[in-house]
């Protein structure tokens, strides 16, 4: 089964031949070999690139295990490359497997790193470099620091639904249940039964992503990384911080852990695309606030894994699935607040904050969402839509639903629209 990732494609296109390293990254198992060395390749040959100028090394195979070496790696594509007029693609799958080197004119100075050797690499006007990394030892901070602005990053994720579906068609109702307690790793796709797919995401979670982290950050509590993971899938779409949870686990377990250990923690699972947070933002005052915030779980299956898919509140996974599809999209997404002046029980006129789940940007656009499974009362309904009033400016306003069919707009020009539409229409925004 192919699965179409044409977003990601049209990135790698778009950075052809920029004088950059492409780096691919997200959290593993998301795709990323399988866009460069399948989708991308057969782009480029289908384009006349002839297959033996694309260069591919497999830092996790055997057969090159000694391009591990960084030096070795840069004096091999050198050999290939440096002295031809033709043009070459570079592509390194796994290069987070890369070791570091002592560097022979100076053994006791800096090591070499795969960082040195692809900005070498770089200087070669007739190679366009690739390379893809899993995010345990090679994270986006670490592109950021080390190819110091020499580098495309391409984000990618599991897969949306519209990508899901596009693989999988069939019932659109049925493809969203699916997907809502699945999740989108491709190879859920591939997964035999129900059965085989749960346990491939609870494997996932205990045998690489947690192992992956413990390893790379030199983790001494991992009950305590574990414990801050069952926490933060509990708690999608509600507002915590690391005080909250150092004041849940020190409750639960008796163990005390300072919220900067919490706050440590929750970086790692954040480098690690687990998890993504979105920070509270005061719309008239336009300012955040410090804290709380909500994480999302960057796959809503390896969620419910998490939580042996027990916990099934759809208002929840629903709002995580609309906010993973606007990061996909590649939109800026905080949580909105704003206040509106009541009488409390004492008559007393008090300033009460109210949410907007999500406040959408990109560049001058912006756009109010919330989400609502259902809204089967005129009490609901205004409830949810009272914080849009609240806003003080004419941005649009949308409310997704999974209780109506066909889209349409209210009196005062909200769209109210269905949760598949919303997830399979890209212009809606």
């Amino acid at each position: 089964m192919e699965i179409r990732r044409d977003s990601y494609l049209k990135e790698l296109i778009s950075y052809q031949w920029d004088g950059q390293v492409k780096v691919i990254t997200g959290i593993r198992r998301c795709g990323k070999s399988y866009l460069l060395k399948k989708l991308y390749r057969d782009y480029l040959t289908d384009s006349g690139v002839n297959s033996d100028n694309i260069i591919t090394i497999e830092l996790d195979l055997t057969k090159d295990v000694k391009y591990r070496n960084p030096l070795e790696m840069a004096s091999y594509v050198r050999s290939i490359v440096e002295n031809s007029s033709q043009q070459f693609y570079l592509f390194v799958d796994e290069i987070q497997m890369s070791d570091p080197v002592p560097n022979p004119y100076n053994p006791d100075g800096k090591k070499i790193t795969f960082y040195d050797a692809l900005n070498d690499l770089k200087s070669l006007s007739n190679l366009d470099i690739y390379v893809t990394g899993s995010n345990s030892k090679m994270l986006s901070s670490d592109i950021l620091t080390e190819f110091r602005g020499r580098s495309d990053e391409i984000r990618m994720h599991p897969l949306s639904f519209s990508e899901y579906y596009s693989a999988v068609g069939g019932d659109k109702s049925e493809a969203f249940d699916d997907y809502a307690f699945y999740g989108g790793m491709p190879l859920i796709l591939s997964r035999p039964t129900n059965a085989a797919k749960m346990n491939y995401l609870k494997a996932l979670f205990t045998e690489v992503y947690i192992k992956d982290i413990v390893e790379r950050k030199k983790i001494t509590r991992q009950d305590i990384l574990e414990e801050i993971i069952d926490l933060l899938c509990s708690s999608i779409g509600s507002l915590t911080n690391p005080t909250k949870i150092s004041d849940t686990i020190r409750s639960a377990q008796n163990s005390q852990v300072s919220p900067n250990t919490i706050r440590s923690y929750i970086g790692h699972l954040e480098d690690a695309f687990l998890f993504s947070e979105s920070k509270r933002y005061d719309v008239k005052g336009r300012a955040y606030l410090d804290s709380p915030s909500k994480y999302y779980s960057e796959d809503i299956g390896l969620r419910n894994a998490r939580i042996g898919f027990r916990q099934q509140e759809m208002t929840h996974i629903m709002e995580n699935i609309i906010y993973n599809e606007l990061i996909i999209r590649q939109f800026s997404v905080d949580v909105g607040v704003v206040y509106s002046r009541e009488e409390n029980k004492n008559n007393n006129s008090v300033r009460v904050p109210r949410e907007i789940d999500f406040v959408v940007t990109s560049g001058g656009k912006k756009v109010y969402i919330q989400s609502a499974y259902a809204l089967p009362t005129e009490e609901k309904q205004q409830t949810e839509l009272k914080p849009f009033s609240l806003t003080g400016d004419a941005f649009p306003k949308i409310i997704i639903r999974k209780d109506i069919g066909k889209r349409w707009y209210n009196d005062n020009g909200i769209l109210n629209i269905n949760i598949i539409d919303f997830l399979l229409d890209k212009d809606v925004i």
